[in-house]
């Protein structure tokens, strides 16, 4: 999203093309909550046995690191479920991953699961037809969270004709949630698209995502229907023209399975192990357990009337209030890993006290190369001295890099993009969810975040990172003479080398960036 404020600034005189164009008042839906007697169902006995396989805490954890393995564990749950399926997403997009997932809750659906879909508006808009089909079927609720007047098109273009709302519209949910039969749990970076699973032919996200069973899978339940009942989200069928609504329901499911099908790719690649060592989700639902790691976890939800509430720079709300406190309260080490990292003065400020302390700070993010908001990156690079000199060490992903790795998975030609939103905390706690460390996560969008108290899941997760020695990575230091930057690597064939010339850059990029930055605040990315 960020990616297209510099239009909205550029071309503001598009607000008159606006018109008159307004929401409706909202109709009020009825309130529906997660379904609590699943117990007896097939995956409430799955997470039973998998919870009773690991004792020692009340909820049970296992890392999708895989983006193949993550979307066929949503699937799989998808085809487990007997009684409900309640998903919560920012991006589904219409591609073959997204027909894929969409086809599996409508085929949950049809043997009777209630289905309730919730969608953040922003890039709906492209997705109105199949939401539209998908919502004629018995079973299924689609709803869409702080809709934005126009309804159909790109973001950008119904982004600019909603130019008169503009405060309101930039403000988005971008929780990630799927929930089985309230008895497994998916959440983490992912949204609901090719690049997200490795499926891309240009570019490919590196995320994360955890699926859990117990006592935490009803905190996200909880946290679902406090967005599904609250004012912000509206029916799906409120959205649509009067002859859409007219439409025979038989024509409209017709019409979704006929798009389905121009949609549909071939079948997800899934590994049979990911990066450590596990079988798949699905193999592992059909020998009636899965292998989880025991702990506990607390669930930090934004309340959804956040994209009414007055922004305000110097109060985070509740996701990014929990996950600071978590970072703050680190005694021997923390590693962020996090895709758009802007610190400002109050992450510096931390990060000072914490060497003070003694506590390794360890940052990884994207380079110039990798990242999909290179004006994101602009803003993230004015603090790279100052981290530097305080003793954190920051980590750059380096495209170029991660493809002659095999810990992040197989890119092929496509750009290897970080996306996962984690900190592990002590060796012992993990923070994982939707929860950037910027502006727009404290203030701006709505988020989910939890906190994972499990040392072995952490350990895991920092092995990742480890696994290569960080070889895919860009180690920054600074130059003899304390301003400049150097970028250490392994060449190709294992030995040290240092650009000092950032890589990926361009003086025509650079002005690019820099003219770019004149029109859109840090605030504002």
């Amino acid at each position: 999203m960020r990616r297209w404020f510099t239009a909205l600034f550029v071309l503001q005189l598009l607000l008159l093309l606006a018109g008159c164009t307004t929401l409706p008042p909202r109709i009020a839906q009825p309130v529906s909550s997660a379904i609590a007697d699943t117990g007896g169902t097939p995956l409430g006995r799955i997470a039973a046995a998998s919870l009773a396989d690991a004792p020692g805490g009340d909820s049970g954890f296992r890392l999708l690191p895989s983006g193949e393995m993550a979307f066929d564990a949503r699937l799989a749950l998808a085809e487990a479920a007997t009684r409900s399926i309640d998903a919560q997403y920012y991006h589904v997009h219409a591609d073959t991953a997204g027909a894929a997932f969409l086809a599996a809750l409508r085929d949950a659906a049809v043997r009777g699961v209630r289905v309730r879909l919730l969608v953040d508006d922003y890039y709906a808009g492209e997705l109105y037809l199949l939401l539209r089909g998908l919502a004629a079927f018995p079973n299924v609720e689609v709803r869409l969270f702080n809709p934005l007047p126009v309804r159909y098109g790109t973001p950008i273009r119904r982004l600019l004709l909603s130019l008169h709302e503009f405060t309101r519209v930039n403000r988005r949910m971008h929780n990630k949630l799927f929930v089985a039969d309230n008895q497994f749990a998916v959440y983490g970076g992912r949204n609901l698209a090719d690049e997200y699973f490795t499926r891309h032919g240009e570019a490919n996200f590196i995320d994360l995502d955890v699926l859990s069973a117990g006592a935490v899978v009803r905190e996200l339940s909880a946290s679902f229907d406090r967005y599904w009942n609250s004012e912000q989200v509206w029916a799906l069928e409120q959205r649509l023209h009067a002859l859409e609504r007219a439409m025979n329901p038989a024509e409209r499911r017709a019409d979704f399975d006929l798009r389905l099908k121009e949609l549909a790719g071939p079948p997800p690649n899934v590994p049979p192990k990911d990066y450590l060592g596990q079988s798949t989700v699905r193999e592992q639902i059909a020998e009636g357990r899965l292998q989880l790691l025991a702990g506990s976890a607390r669930v930090h939800d934004d309340p959804p009337d956040k994209v009414l509430q007055p922004a305000d720079p110097n109060k985070a709300s509740p996701a990014m209030r929990a996950k600071l406190d978590v970072i703050a309260a680190a005694r021997e080490e923390v590693v962020i890993v996090n895709p758009y990292f802007l610190p400002g003065p109050v992450g510096l400020r931390m990060m000072g006290e914490a060497q003070k302390r003694g506590t390794r700070v360890l940052i990884v993010t994207n380079s110039l190369g990798s990242t999909d908001e290179p004006l994101v990156y602009r803003a993230y690079s004015r603090y790279r001295v100052d981290m530097l000199r305080l003793g954190v060490q920051v980590y750059e992903f380096g495209p170029d890099l991660v493809r002659r790795s095999s810990t992040f998975g197989f890119f092929g030609k496509s750009t290897p993009r970080l996306h996962a939103k984690v900190a592990g905390v002590d060796r012992r706690w993990m923070v994982v969810g939707s929860v950037n460390l910027d502006l727009r996560s404290a203030t701006l969008n709505t988020e989910l975040g939890v906190t994972i108290d499990c040392a072995a899941l952490t350990q895991q997760a920092l092995g990742l990172l480890r696994a290569d020695a960080f070889g895919g990575m860009y180690r920054l230091q600074l130059g003899q003479d304390g301003q400049s930057i150097e970028w250490h690597l392994r060449g190709e064939n294992g030995e040290a080398q240092v650009r000092r010339e950032e890589p990926h850059a361009s003086l025509w990029l650079d002005f690019v960036l820099w003219l770019q930055s004149l029109l859109v605040s840090e605030e504002a990315l």
